[in-house]
């Protein structure tokens, strides 16, 4: 399948556009970004986007937009920072978090697979213990918070508690 970052699209497999993602890492001056060859960053992308699925989902406000497109933007009955966002296109943010995770992804795997957590290791001198409970798998809290405001705002599960 070829690149396609046609919002909406049928055959659509990225979330932004080389365009889009080389103008984001220029602003912030990833060399490694700007360094890639046109075809590396569009697998980059679309790497980012299938994460960006798979991770985000079940988390999103509203729904697709239409039942032929191939990714979950655009979608309707989203609602940030108090107004409706279109359902003709994807957010800027939904864009930037998909260039930040493609230079992630530039790196390993955005989602490895998950082994036996490492409580204690001595090797020589050198000595390592992961704190008890800690999380297995990587967590990308800048695109994490990027994509807060197309999120659910509350827990449809949780109460509200309110002082008198």
């Amino acid at each position: 399948m070829a690149f396609d970052s046609t919002v909406g699209g049928e055959n659509a497999n990225s979330y932004a556009s080389v365009d889009e993602a080389d103008a984001y890492h220029v602003e912030r001056g990833n060399a490694a970004w700007a360094a890639l060859a046109t075809e590396r960053k569009q697998q980059l992308l679309v790497i980012a986007s299938d994460y960006m699925s798979e991770a985000y989902a079940a988390a999103w406000q509203g729904s697709r937009a239409t039942a032929a497109q191939a990714l979950d933007w655009p979608r309707s009955g989203v609602e940030a920072f108090g107004y409706e966002i279109l359902a003709s296109i994807i957010p800027p943010a939904v864009g930037r978090a998909c260039a930040v995770l493609a230079l992630k992804a530039l790196a390993g795997p955005l989602a490895p697979d998950l082994g036996r957590v490492v409580s204690r290791q001595v090797v020589g001198p050198i000595e390592t213990q992961y704190a008890d409970y800690s999380p297995q798998n990587k967590r990308y809290l800048s695109v994490d918070r990027m994509l807060a405001p197309y999120m659910p705002t509350r827990n449809p599960y949780a109460a509200r508690l309110e002082r008198a």
